[in-house]
C-alpha cells in the first residue's frame, strides 16, 4: 500500500525572484481563487532555467509520493532552447514529467519572455513599487522601450531594472515578493498567468 501524500503541492522554479513571487502568489488564496488551506514547498534549481528545463523530471521523480501535484517554472528567455515557443517547450517538458510518473498530477508554466512580464499590470501598485509612486515616469519610461501588442514590453527585465535604478530602488528578490503581494490579480491576461491561476484552480478548487 503506498502512503498518503503529505503536502499538497510541489513547485520547482529558476530563481529566487521566481520563488518569492510564487510564494508571495500562493499566499493569496482568495485572490487566485483557491482553498484557503495550502500546504507547499517551492524549490530553486541551482542551474537556474536551463537546469529546470533539463532536469525537472529527474528532480521531482522522487518526490511523487511526498506530495500531491507538481507545478514546474521557468523563463523562456535564457532557458537554453532558441528558437522554440514557449508551448513548444510546456508539451517538451511536460510530456517527460508524465513518463516518471508525474502524469495527470503536474504542469508546466513557461514564462514568455520572462518572470518580469506579470509585473507590468494595470494595477496602480506597480506604478508604486517600481516607479516611486510616479505615473508620469512609469509611463514615459515604458514609451521608450518597444511594446507588445498587448501593451506590455517586449523585455520587461530591462525596464523593470530601468525604473529602479533612475529612482534608486533596490531589486532583489524582497521586491518580487511584495509586488505578487501587493498587486490586483483581476483582469490579467497574461497567458503564463492564466495557465498558473486555473491549474491551481483546478487542483485546490474553493468549498
Amino acid at each position: 500500500m503506498s502512503r498518503p501524500h503529505t503536502r499538497d503541492l510541489v513547485v520547482l522554479v529558476a530563481d529566487t525572484n521566481m520563488e518569492q513571487a510564487v510564494r508571495g502568489l500562493l499566499a493569496r488564496t482568495a485572490a487566485l481563487g483557491i482553498r484557503p488551506t495550502l500546504t507547499f514547498d517551492v524549490f530553486v534549481h541551482p542551474r537556474r532555467d536551463p537546469g529546470v528545463f533539463a532536469d525537472a523530471p529527474a528532480f521531482l521523480r522522487s518526490l511523487q509520493r511526498e506530495y500531491h501535484y507538481a507545478l514546474v517554472m521557468l523563463d523562456l528567455e535564457g532557458c537554453g532552447q532558441p528558437g522554440k515557443s514557449a508551448s513548444q517547450i510546456e508539451t517538451d517538458l511536460q510530456h517527460r514529467l508524465d513518463k516518471v510518473g508525474w502524469k495527470g498530477r503536474s504542469a508546466v508554466v513557461v514564462l514568455d519572455p520572462e518572470l518580469e512580464i506579470w509585473v507590468f499590470s494595470r494595477s496602480r501598485q506597480v506604478i508604486n513599487i517600481i516607479a516611486g509612486g510616479d505615473a508620469a515616469f512609469f509611463h514615459q519610461t515604458l514609451k521608450q522601450h518597444p511594446s507588445l501588442p498587448n501593451g506590455k514590453p517586449s523585455e520587461p527585465k530591462i525596464v523593470m531594472e530601468e525604473l529602479l535604478a533612475r529612482r534608486n530602488l533596490p531589486r532583489s528578490s524582497a521586491l518580487y515578493r511584495r509586488l505578487a503581494e501587493k498587486v490586483s490579480l483581476t483582469g490579467c491576461q497574461d497567458e503564463a498567468f492564466n495557465k498558473f491561476r486555473h491549474t491551481l484552480r483546478n487542483w485546490f478548487p474553493q468549498a
